[in-house]
Protein backbone atom coordinates (compact mmCIF):
# COMPACT_ATOMS: atom_id res chain seq x y z
CA UNK A 1 0.00 0.00 0.00
CA UNK A 2 3.14 2.29 0.69
CA UNK A 3 3.98 1.62 -3.35
CA UNK A 4 -0.04 2.14 -4.10
CA UNK A 5 -0.04 5.47 -2.13
CA UNK A 6 3.51 7.41 -4.06
CA UNK A 7 3.61 5.74 -7.20
CA UNK A 8 0.83 8.62 -8.43
CA UNK A 9 4.00 10.73 -7.83
CA UNK A 10 6.42 8.86 -10.06
CA UNK A 11 3.01 9.08 -13.03
CA UNK A 12 1.39 11.82 -12.71
CA UNK A 13 4.44 14.35 -11.52
CA UNK A 14 7.24 12.54 -13.25
CA UNK A 15 6.10 11.13 -16.56
CA UNK A 16 2.65 13.21 -17.60
CA UNK A 17 0.19 15.80 -16.27
CA UNK A 18 3.50 17.99 -14.14
CA UNK A 19 6.35 17.86 -17.59
CA UNK A 20 2.90 19.15 -20.08
CA UNK A 21 1.90 21.44 -17.67
CA UNK A 22 5.57 23.07 -16.58
CA UNK A 23 6.29 23.04 -20.60
CA UNK A 24 3.26 24.61 -21.39
CA UNK A 25 3.53 27.77 -19.08
CA UNK A 26 7.04 28.32 -19.63
CA UNK A 27 6.94 28.47 -23.26
CA UNK A 28 5.57 32.18 -23.97
CA UNK A 29 5.24 34.27 -27.39
CA UNK A 30 8.10 36.60 -26.00
CA UNK A 31 10.25 34.63 -24.06
CA UNK A 32 10.16 31.58 -26.06
CA UNK A 33 11.58 28.73 -24.24
CA UNK A 34 13.27 30.28 -21.84
CA UNK A 35 12.82 31.74 -18.79
CA UNK A 36 14.35 33.96 -15.91
CA UNK A 37 14.81 31.68 -12.22
CA UNK A 38 15.78 34.40 -9.28
CA UNK A 39 17.10 36.07 -11.81
CA UNK A 40 19.15 33.89 -13.85
CA UNK A 41 18.04 32.37 -16.96
CA UNK A 42 17.24 28.99 -18.45
CA UNK A 43 15.94 26.92 -20.91
CA UNK A 44 12.88 25.88 -19.58
CA UNK A 45 13.24 21.87 -20.20
CA UNK A 46 16.94 22.26 -18.69
CA UNK A 47 16.22 24.18 -15.71
CA UNK A 48 13.70 21.40 -14.70
CA UNK A 49 16.22 18.58 -15.55
CA UNK A 50 18.64 20.58 -13.16
CA UNK A 51 16.52 20.72 -10.25
CA UNK A 52 15.59 17.07 -10.34
CA UNK A 53 19.60 16.29 -10.79
CA UNK A 54 20.09 18.44 -7.83
CA UNK A 55 17.25 16.21 -5.99
CA UNK A 56 19.03 12.86 -6.77
CA UNK A 57 22.28 14.32 -5.94
CA UNK A 58 21.43 15.52 -2.52
CA UNK A 59 19.02 12.18 -1.66
CA UNK A 60 22.71 10.09 -3.01
CA UNK A 61 25.15 11.67 -0.10
CA UNK A 62 22.38 12.07 2.47
CA UNK A 63 20.45 8.76 2.48
CA UNK A 64 23.63 6.50 3.21
CA UNK A 65 23.91 9.04 6.71
CA UNK A 66 20.28 8.99 7.42
CA UNK A 67 20.01 4.98 6.46
CA UNK A 68 22.43 4.31 8.89
CA UNK A 69 21.05 7.04 11.76
CA UNK A 70 17.53 5.44 11.65
CA UNK A 71 19.20 1.58 11.62
CA UNK A 72 20.81 3.25 15.00
CA UNK A 73 18.06 4.21 16.59
CA UNK A 74 15.57 2.10 15.28
CA UNK A 75 13.33 4.66 14.13
CA UNK A 76 13.15 3.97 10.76
CA UNK A 77 9.66 4.63 10.28
CA UNK A 78 9.66 8.15 11.68
CA UNK A 79 12.20 8.93 8.41
CA UNK A 80 9.46 7.01 6.34
CA UNK A 81 7.02 9.19 7.53
CA UNK A 82 9.04 12.55 7.26
CA UNK A 83 10.18 12.12 3.48
CA UNK A 84 6.45 11.04 2.90
CA UNK A 85 5.20 14.36 4.15
CA UNK A 86 7.81 16.51 2.90
CA UNK A 87 6.87 14.99 -1.09
CA UNK A 88 3.23 14.48 -0.52
CA UNK A 89 3.13 18.52 0.72
CA UNK A 90 5.26 19.54 -1.57
CA UNK A 91 3.42 18.23 -4.52
CA UNK A 92 0.19 20.02 -2.78
CA UNK A 93 2.54 22.79 -2.76
CA UNK A 94 2.40 22.76 -6.65
CA UNK A 95 -1.33 23.52 -6.71
CA UNK A 96 -0.08 27.39 -6.66
CA UNK A 97 2.68 26.94 -9.12
CA UNK A 98 2.34 29.07 -12.65
CA UNK A 99 4.33 31.32 -14.54
CA UNK A 100 4.38 33.80 -11.78
CA UNK A 101 5.65 31.69 -9.43
CA UNK A 102 8.43 29.74 -11.55
CA UNK A 103 10.45 29.81 -8.43
CA UNK A 104 8.35 28.15 -6.04
CA UNK A 105 7.37 25.55 -8.54
CA UNK A 106 10.67 24.85 -8.99
CA UNK A 107 11.36 24.52 -5.24
CA UNK A 108 8.34 22.60 -4.88
CA UNK A 109 8.81 20.07 -7.80
CA UNK A 110 12.86 19.34 -6.39
CA UNK A 111 11.23 18.81 -2.75
CA UNK A 112 8.68 15.93 -4.02
CA UNK A 113 11.41 14.04 -5.87
CA UNK A 114 13.26 14.31 -2.53
CA UNK A 115 10.13 12.74 -0.25
CA UNK A 116 9.80 10.26 -3.30
CA UNK A 117 13.23 8.95 -3.16
CA UNK A 118 13.90 8.85 0.56
CA UNK A 119 10.54 6.99 1.14
CA UNK A 120 11.57 4.30 -1.07
CA UNK A 121 14.66 3.86 0.22
CA UNK A 122 12.70 3.44 4.08
CA UNK A 123 9.85 1.45 2.22
CA UNK A 124 12.26 -1.31 0.72
CA UNK A 125 14.55 -1.74 3.77
CA UNK A 126 11.27 -3.27 5.46
CA UNK A 127 11.38 -5.67 2.80
CA UNK A 128 13.50 -8.65 4.79
CA UNK A 129 11.81 -7.94 7.76
CA UNK A 130 8.18 -8.79 7.10
CA UNK A 131 8.56 -11.06 3.98
CA UNK A 132 10.58 -14.49 4.76
CA UNK A 133 12.66 -15.90 1.93
CA UNK A 134 10.55 -17.73 0.02
CA UNK A 135 8.10 -14.68 0.26
CA UNK A 136 10.62 -11.74 -1.04
CA UNK A 137 9.60 -12.39 -4.60
CA UNK A 138 6.14 -12.22 -4.19
CA UNK A 139 5.34 -9.74 -1.65
CA UNK A 140 7.93 -7.41 -3.89
CA UNK A 141 6.50 -8.31 -6.55
CA UNK A 142 2.82 -7.17 -5.54
CA UNK A 143 3.74 -4.03 -3.86
CA UNK A 144 5.19 -2.73 -7.82
CA UNK A 145 1.61 -4.11 -8.90
CA UNK A 146 -0.42 -2.25 -6.22
CA UNK A 147 2.12 0.67 -6.86
CA UNK A 148 1.14 0.66 -10.93
CA UNK A 149 -2.63 0.22 -10.26
CA UNK A 150 -2.95 2.74 -7.76
CA UNK A 151 -1.04 5.15 -9.88
CA UNK A 152 -3.20 4.40 -13.31
CA UNK A 153 -6.27 4.72 -11.24
CA UNK A 154 -5.12 8.48 -9.52
CA UNK A 155 -3.76 9.20 -13.17
CA UNK A 156 -7.32 8.95 -14.62
CA UNK A 157 -9.02 10.88 -12.32
CA UNK A 158 -6.67 13.41 -13.14
CA UNK A 159 -7.05 12.86 -17.06
CA UNK A 160 -10.59 13.30 -16.29
CA UNK A 161 -10.22 17.09 -15.09
CA UNK A 162 -7.54 17.74 -17.86
CA UNK A 163 -9.40 16.92 -20.88
CA UNK A 164 -12.89 17.18 -19.54
CA UNK A 165 -12.97 20.71 -17.70
CA UNK A 166 -16.32 21.43 -19.28
CA UNK A 167 -17.65 18.63 -17.16
CA UNK A 168 -17.13 20.43 -13.99
CA UNK A 169 -17.42 24.17 -15.29
CA UNK A 170 -13.80 24.58 -14.74
CA UNK A 171 -12.77 27.74 -16.83
CA UNK A 172 -8.82 28.32 -15.88
CA UNK A 173 -7.18 26.13 -18.02
CA UNK A 174 -4.35 25.98 -15.37
CA UNK A 175 -6.67 24.70 -12.59
CA UNK A 176 -7.55 21.33 -13.74
CA UNK A 177 -3.60 20.26 -13.67
CA UNK A 178 -3.01 22.39 -10.77
CA UNK A 179 -5.75 20.24 -9.21
CA UNK A 180 -4.25 17.07 -10.48
CA UNK A 181 -0.78 17.78 -7.93
CA UNK A 182 -2.93 18.48 -4.94
CA UNK A 183 -4.76 15.23 -5.86
CA UNK A 184 -1.38 13.24 -5.73
CA UNK A 185 -0.32 14.68 -2.27
CA UNK A 186 -3.72 13.99 -1.01
CA UNK A 187 -3.60 9.99 -2.25
CA UNK A 188 -0.20 10.50 -1.24
CA UNK A 189 -0.98 11.01 2.43
CA UNK A 190 -4.07 9.44 2.83
CA UNK A 191 -3.47 5.89 1.42
CA UNK A 192 -0.03 5.79 3.29
CA UNK A 193 -1.64 5.89 6.81
CA UNK A 194 -2.42 2.44 6.10
CA UNK A 195 1.05 0.90 5.86
CA UNK A 196 1.93 3.55 8.86
CA UNK A 197 -0.32 2.32 11.29
CA UNK A 198 0.49 -1.63 10.12
CA UNK A 199 4.84 -1.68 9.61
CA UNK A 200 6.87 -2.04 12.73
CA UNK A 201 8.82 0.80 14.13
CA UNK A 202 11.89 -1.05 13.86
CA UNK A 203 14.75 -2.16 17.04
CA UNK A 204 17.15 0.64 18.38
CA UNK A 205 20.95 -0.57 18.58
CA UNK A 206 21.73 -1.52 21.69
CA UNK A 207 23.44 1.12 24.22
CA UNK A 208 23.25 3.67 21.76
CA UNK A 209 23.33 7.48 22.62
CA UNK A 210 21.55 10.31 20.64
CA UNK A 211 24.20 12.48 21.30
CA UNK A 212 26.05 10.46 19.14
CA UNK A 213 24.22 9.49 16.31
CA UNK A 214 25.60 10.82 13.87
CA UNK A 215 28.98 9.92 14.76
CA UNK A 216 27.71 6.44 14.60
CA UNK A 217 25.50 6.67 11.88
CA UNK A 218 28.77 7.29 10.08
CA UNK A 219 30.79 4.63 11.19
CA UNK A 220 28.21 2.46 10.39
CA UNK A 221 28.24 3.20 7.35
CA UNK A 222 31.51 2.07 7.09
CA UNK A 223 31.06 -0.89 8.49
CA UNK A 224 28.44 -1.55 5.82
CA UNK A 225 30.62 -0.85 3.12
CA UNK A 226 33.30 -3.07 4.51
CA UNK A 227 30.49 -6.07 4.73
CA UNK A 228 29.70 -5.21 1.35
CA UNK A 229 33.24 -5.71 0.07
CA UNK A 230 33.62 -9.18 1.85
CA UNK A 231 30.35 -10.87 0.19
CA UNK A 232 31.19 -11.63 -3.29
CA UNK A 233 27.47 -11.74 -4.17
CA UNK A 234 26.04 -8.77 -2.89
CA UNK A 235 29.16 -6.90 -4.48
CA UNK A 236 28.94 -8.69 -8.45
CA UNK A 237 24.77 -8.14 -7.85
CA UNK A 238 25.32 -4.48 -7.30
CA UNK A 239 27.81 -3.80 -9.81
CA UNK A 240 25.50 -5.46 -12.25
CA UNK A 241 22.65 -3.57 -10.62
CA UNK A 242 24.30 -0.17 -11.34
CA UNK A 243 25.15 -1.08 -15.12
CA UNK A 244 21.88 -2.40 -15.87
CA UNK A 245 19.83 0.31 -14.08
CA UNK A 246 21.39 2.75 -16.12
CA UNK A 247 19.19 1.69 -19.20
CA UNK A 248 16.31 0.94 -17.09
CA UNK A 249 15.58 4.23 -15.76
CA UNK A 250 16.68 6.30 -18.49
CA UNK A 251 14.25 4.60 -20.92
CA UNK A 252 11.74 5.24 -18.28
CA UNK A 253 12.50 8.67 -18.05
CA UNK A 254 13.15 9.56 -21.86
CA UNK A 255 10.31 6.97 -23.16
CA UNK A 256 8.09 9.88 -23.87
CA UNK A 257 10.39 12.48 -25.50
CA UNK A 258 11.56 9.36 -27.66
CA UNK A 259 8.10 8.75 -29.07
CA UNK A 260 7.73 12.29 -30.04
CA UNK A 261 10.86 13.68 -31.17
CA UNK A 262 11.05 10.40 -33.64
CA UNK A 263 7.40 9.98 -34.81
CA UNK A 264 5.39 13.12 -33.55
CA UNK A 265 3.06 11.14 -31.87
CA UNK A 266 1.57 14.37 -29.54
CA UNK A 267 0.48 14.36 -26.19
CA UNK A 268 -2.32 12.36 -26.33
CA UNK A 269 -1.08 8.80 -27.72
CA UNK A 270 1.81 9.61 -25.30
CA UNK A 271 -0.16 9.41 -22.45
CA UNK A 272 -1.70 6.70 -24.07
CA UNK A 273 1.83 4.64 -24.01
CA UNK A 274 2.16 5.98 -20.59
CA UNK A 275 -0.51 4.44 -19.33
CA UNK A 276 -0.19 0.85 -21.71
CA UNK A 277 3.89 0.56 -20.02
CA UNK A 278 2.13 0.90 -16.54
CA UNK A 279 -0.67 -1.54 -17.05
CA UNK A 280 1.39 -4.25 -18.52
CA UNK A 281 4.22 -3.70 -15.53
CA UNK A 282 1.51 -5.01 -13.60
CA UNK A 283 1.66 -8.36 -15.35
CA UNK A 284 5.39 -7.93 -15.80
CA UNK A 285 6.15 -7.82 -11.95
CA UNK A 286 3.80 -11.16 -11.04
CA UNK A 287 5.42 -12.73 -14.51
CA UNK A 288 9.09 -12.86 -13.29
CA UNK A 289 8.09 -13.84 -9.86
CA UNK A 290 6.40 -16.28 -11.40
CA UNK A 291 9.54 -17.52 -13.13
CA UNK A 292 12.08 -16.65 -10.67
CA UNK A 293 10.55 -19.47 -8.21
CA UNK A 294 11.13 -22.40 -11.18
CA UNK A 295 14.10 -21.08 -13.00
CA UNK A 296 16.19 -18.64 -10.26
CA UNK A 297 16.52 -14.99 -9.69
CA UNK A 298 19.62 -14.68 -11.35
CA UNK A 299 18.46 -16.44 -14.40
CA UNK A 300 15.51 -15.08 -14.76
CA UNK A 301 17.16 -11.30 -14.48
CA UNK A 302 19.64 -12.24 -17.29
CA UNK A 303 16.89 -13.71 -19.64
CA UNK A 304 15.05 -10.10 -18.46
CA UNK A 305 18.15 -8.18 -19.52
CA UNK A 306 18.99 -9.87 -23.14
CA UNK A 307 15.31 -8.34 -23.82
CA UNK A 308 16.33 -5.35 -22.95
CA UNK A 309 18.91 -5.27 -25.09
CA UNK A 310 16.69 -6.05 -27.90
CA UNK A 311 14.76 -3.33 -26.84
CA UNK A 312 17.80 -0.57 -27.52
CA UNK A 313 18.17 -2.53 -31.00
CA UNK A 314 14.74 -2.25 -31.85
CA UNK A 315 14.43 1.27 -30.83
CA UNK A 316 17.14 2.28 -33.13
CA UNK A 317 15.72 0.96 -36.21
CA UNK A 318 11.90 1.92 -35.46
CA UNK A 319 9.76 3.79 -37.81
CA UNK A 320 6.20 3.34 -37.14
CA UNK A 321 3.27 4.45 -34.64
CA UNK A 322 2.46 0.62 -34.10
CA UNK A 323 6.34 -0.52 -33.98
CA UNK A 324 6.10 2.35 -31.03
CA UNK A 325 3.19 0.90 -29.57
CA UNK A 326 4.14 -2.63 -29.54
CA UNK A 327 7.88 -1.80 -27.97
CA UNK A 328 6.54 0.23 -25.52
CA UNK A 329 4.28 -3.22 -24.38
CA UNK A 330 7.59 -4.70 -24.44
CA UNK A 331 9.32 -2.11 -22.26
CA UNK A 332 6.21 -2.12 -19.73
CA UNK A 333 6.49 -5.92 -19.85
CA UNK A 334 10.21 -6.19 -18.39
CA UNK A 335 9.89 -3.01 -16.49
CA UNK A 336 8.03 -4.49 -13.89
CA UNK A 337 9.49 -7.91 -13.55
CA UNK A 338 13.04 -6.01 -13.68
CA UNK A 339 12.71 -3.41 -10.93
CA UNK A 340 10.70 -6.06 -8.99
CA UNK A 341 12.95 -9.04 -9.12
CA UNK A 342 15.73 -6.74 -8.72
CA UNK A 343 14.32 -5.74 -5.20
CA UNK A 344 13.98 -9.01 -4.16
CA UNK A 345 17.11 -10.33 -5.33
CA UNK A 346 18.68 -8.17 -3.57
CA UNK A 347 17.08 -8.50 -0.29
CA UNK A 348 17.94 -12.24 -0.65
CA UNK A 349 21.62 -11.75 -0.83
CA UNK A 350 21.57 -9.76 2.59
CA UNK A 351 23.29 -11.59 5.72
CA UNK A 352 20.18 -13.03 7.20
CA UNK A 353 21.67 -12.04 10.54
CA UNK A 354 22.03 -8.41 10.20
CA UNK A 355 19.69 -5.83 11.57
CA UNK A 356 20.81 -3.05 9.63
CA UNK A 357 18.76 -3.71 6.99
CA UNK A 358 18.26 0.19 6.07
CA UNK A 359 22.15 0.63 6.10
CA UNK A 360 22.23 -2.04 3.17
CA UNK A 361 19.73 -0.74 1.13
CA UNK A 362 20.88 2.73 1.38
CA UNK A 363 23.44 0.94 -1.19
CA UNK A 364 21.23 -0.10 -3.59
CA UNK A 365 18.77 3.25 -3.58
CA UNK A 366 22.40 5.25 -3.98
CA UNK A 367 23.63 2.89 -6.75
CA UNK A 368 19.96 3.19 -8.47
CA UNK A 369 20.03 7.01 -8.49
CA UNK A 370 23.93 7.19 -9.63
CA UNK A 371 23.01 5.37 -12.23
CA UNK A 372 20.08 7.62 -13.04
CA UNK A 373 22.13 10.97 -13.62
CA UNK A 374 25.36 8.87 -15.39
CA UNK A 375 22.60 7.18 -17.42
CA UNK A 376 20.80 10.78 -18.14
CA UNK A 377 23.66 12.16 -18.89
CA UNK A 378 25.41 9.61 -21.79
CA UNK A 379 21.87 9.65 -23.17
CA UNK A 380 21.52 13.27 -23.98
CA UNK A 381 25.75 13.44 -24.56
CA UNK A 382 25.23 11.24 -27.23
CA UNK A 383 22.37 12.83 -28.84
CA UNK A 384 24.21 15.89 -28.78
CA UNK A 385 27.10 14.74 -30.15
CA UNK A 386 25.88 12.70 -32.65
CA UNK A 387 22.68 14.77 -33.00
CA UNK A 388 20.49 11.62 -33.29
CA UNK A 389 18.67 10.73 -30.54
CA UNK A 390 18.66 7.04 -32.46
CA UNK A 391 22.37 6.56 -31.08
CA UNK A 392 21.45 7.42 -27.86
CA UNK A 393 18.72 4.39 -27.41
CA UNK A 394 21.34 2.04 -29.34
CA UNK A 395 24.01 3.04 -26.71
CA UNK A 396 21.93 2.30 -24.02
CA UNK A 397 22.69 -1.97 -24.97
CA UNK A 398 26.12 -1.54 -23.59
CA UNK A 399 24.74 -0.61 -20.26
CA UNK A 400 22.41 -3.61 -20.18
CA UNK A 401 25.26 -6.18 -21.66
CA UNK A 402 28.22 -5.32 -19.22
CA UNK A 403 25.30 -5.12 -16.13
CA UNK A 404 24.66 -9.50 -18.11
CA UNK A 405 28.21 -9.75 -18.03
CA UNK A 406 28.04 -9.60 -14.13
CA UNK A 407 25.46 -11.51 -13.55
CA UNK A 408 26.53 -14.24 -15.19
CA UNK A 409 29.90 -14.49 -13.00
CA UNK A 410 27.34 -14.75 -9.85
CA UNK A 411 25.80 -17.69 -11.59
CA UNK A 412 29.52 -19.44 -11.74
CA UNK A 413 29.70 -19.40 -7.92
CA UNK A 414 26.45 -21.09 -6.80
CA UNK A 415 27.91 -22.90 -4.02
CA UNK A 416 29.24 -20.66 -1.62
CA UNK A 417 26.85 -20.07 1.25
CA UNK A 418 28.98 -17.28 2.13
CA UNK A 419 27.00 -15.14 -0.25
CA UNK A 420 24.09 -16.70 0.27
CA UNK A 421 23.16 -17.66 -3.56
CA UNK A 422 21.53 -20.48 -2.85
CA UNK A 423 18.28 -18.29 -2.11
CA UNK A 424 17.98 -16.72 -5.42
CA UNK A 425 20.42 -18.88 -8.19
Amino acid sequence: MFDWSNSAYNLVITSTIFPAYYTAITTTATTGDRVSFFGISFINTALANYSLALAYLIMVFTLPVLSALADNSGNKKTFMKAFTYLGALACMGLYFFKLNTLEWGIICSTLAAMGYIGGVLFNNSYLPEIASVDEQDRVSAQGFAYGYTGSVLLQIICFVFVLKPEWFGIIDPTFAPRLSFLLVGLWWIGFSQIPFRKLPNGRPKAKSESSASLRKGFQELGQVWGKIKDLKGIKKFLTAFFFYAMGVQTTMLVAAAFGEKILHLGASKLIITILLIQLVAILGAYLMSFLAKRMGNIQVLSIVILIWVAVCVSAYTIHSEMQFYGLAAVVGLVMGGIQSLSRSTYSKLIPTDENDTTAFFSFYDVTEKMAIVIGLFSFAFIEELTNNIRYSALCLALFFIIGLFFLVQMLRQNNRPKDSLKNVL
